[in-house]
């Protein structure tokens, strides 16, 4: 059964104000912007508000009624930002949260609250963190985000709305709580419809006539007949693990024990569906509100909790518990099919094949990084730039065999870069050429070989590739772009080295 929770923040902006500037708390004070050529007020602190001041006042007449009334700036995008902060925090208690604008949040709760023992706690736990963080806040829960969005800031009895009762719940408050326009409320208020359970029983095309569409979508959300989509602040991640800590952790040994149990259940999961983690976040939520978390990425799909655990506990000196762990999240981002065969040493071919191998490439690249490990594999085209791709993962296959007529230089420039040359025409090779300032004199030389600019992708000169030797032996790949002709001679270029 799907559960949502609606987060109401009364007075968001003027409560982050006031935490940034805690000598405002217990001050009237107010945020303006102009509107048409006037001062408008546009957030008020809970101490203006019991002072008469109102939203959308002028702000002048505020002055008249508070002369020592305090005003900041009203930033327009400041609101949108607070809550994605927020929504991000909000992770520790739902793997989906969502910015319901101006002022509140949304999360998907569905199966979160057991570990919190309950929802009665839960929900306790989220109202007691964000307002002793500041922030004067109204939480509710309910079947569907339009009955807890109503009942966090309209309901009178419970924030916790049991499952199955969200519609007796909505028949005592105002049509304002279904989330409609100011002017379709009040004219249903003027008409004497003062409770949603004035209309819930009228027919829907009379309500359609005399209201409009929205009214009839936005009941339907509220009662669940209507599905709603939440838009999260980041994609759902299908393989997530959680464990909340009954008691903030400290130790490294304890968040090692945490790990361990995440990567046990994770890869319980994983090999339910066949498949393996190419790279896995393991993230800690501390009781100050920041979140630590290190990730790890393997070289081939895997599910071994040993390797894995030894790739993440390289990294695990980097998490500071600062004043405690409140809660732990394993999540796999991005996963391969994996099955049990894959598991298995490999006897086909290729050291890089074998899974001691590939677990030790893991570990040096979990030390020197993801990028600094690359492997290529031969691509369908024989222009050298495009000959070759780099590999996605060890067990990728390649298009076409690597080829082995002509050889090539085992580093190949990203691009060619010119150099001056000295050499017989029409195809002969150089005797010399002058690359970085340097002259190299030719000892022996093989070529040329033609390669011809692929036409289908572009157009242009054909290249004659000669492999060179210098009198220090160093040997490299030039090539003379074009023919010798009686206007201009040909360009030379350096493409590669040969070990």
């Amino acid at each position: 059964m799907k559960r949502y929770v609606a987060i109401w923040f009364r007075h968001l902006l003027t409560d982050r104000l006031a935490k940034q500037q805690p000598e405002l708390k217990g001050l009237p004070f107010v945020l303006a912007a102009p509107e048409r050529g006037r001062m408008m007020i546009q957030a008020v602190s809970p101490e203006a508000a019991v002072e008469g001041i109102r939203v959308k006042m002028v702000l002048a007449d505020a002055r008249a009624l508070y002369p020592t009334l305090q005003v900041f700036d009203f930033e327009p995008e400041g609101a949108e930002k607070i809550l994605r902060r927020l929504a991000e925090w909000c992770l520790r208690y739902a793997p989906l949260a969502s910015v319901d604008l101006p002022d509140g949040l949304l999360l998907d709760a569905s199966g979160c609250a057991h570990l919190w023992k309950g929802e009665k706690p839960y929900l306790r736990e989220i109202t007691t963190k964000l307002r002793s963080s500041g922030y004067d806040v109204r939480v509710a829960m309910a079947d569907t985000v339009g009955a807890a969005w109503a009942i966090a800031r309209y309901g009178k009895v419970s924030p916790l709305v049991a499952p199955g009762c969200h519609v007796e719940a909505l028949l005592p408050l105002p049509p304002i709580a279904l989330r409609l326009e100011t002017a379709i409320a009040e004219r249903m208020q003027k008409l004497g419809l003062v409770q949603i359970g004035d209309f819930i029983q009228m027919p829907r095309v009379t309500l359609r006539r005399r209201f409009g569409q929205p009214l009839l979508d936005r009941l339907g959300q509220a009662m669940g007949t209507i599905s709603e989509r939440l838009e999260p602040i980041c994609p759902v991640v299908v393989y997530q693990e959680r464990l909340p800590c009954l008691e903030p952790v400290r130790t490294r040994k304890s968040i090692e024990i945490a790990l361990e149990r995440l990567l046990q259940t994770l890869t319980d999961k994983l090999a339910q569906d066949s498949q393996g983690l190419r790279k896995a976040v393991f993230r800690s939520f501390r009781l100050d509100g920041k979140i630590k978390q290190v990730e790890i990425g393997t070289g081939r799909a895997s599910r071994d909790c040993r390797h894995l655990f030894g790739l993440f506990k390289e990294k695990i000196s980097t998490i500071a518990p600062g004043l405690g762990i409140e809660l732990f999240l394993l999540e796999a981002p991005v996963v391969e099919p994996l099955d049990a065969q894959q598991e298995k040493l490999w006897i086909d071919g290729g050291a890089y094949q074998q899974a001691a191998v590939s677990n030790l490439l893991d570990r040096i690249a979990g030390r020197v990084g993801y990028g600094s490990i690359r492997r290529y594999l031969p691509d369908e085209h024989h222009w050298p730039e495009r000959s070759i791709k780099l590999a996605t993962s060890l067990d990728e296959e390649p298009a076409r065999k690597w080829p082995t007529g002509e050889p090539r230089p085992i580093y190949l420039l990203p691009k060619p870069e010119p150099i001056l040359v000295a050499a017989p025409i029409p195809d002969y090779p150089p005797m010399s050429f002058t690359y970085k300032g340097k002259i190299h004199t030719i000892r022996r030389a093989d070529g040329p070989e033609r390669i011809e600019r692929e036409w289908w992708i572009e157009m242009g000169l054909q290249r004659d590739y000669y492999r060179v030797e210098d009198m220090e032996g160093a040997r490299y790949w030039v090539f003379r772009s074009g023919h010798y002709d009686q206007e201009q001679a040909p360009e030379w270029f350096i493409h590669g080295f040969f070990a």
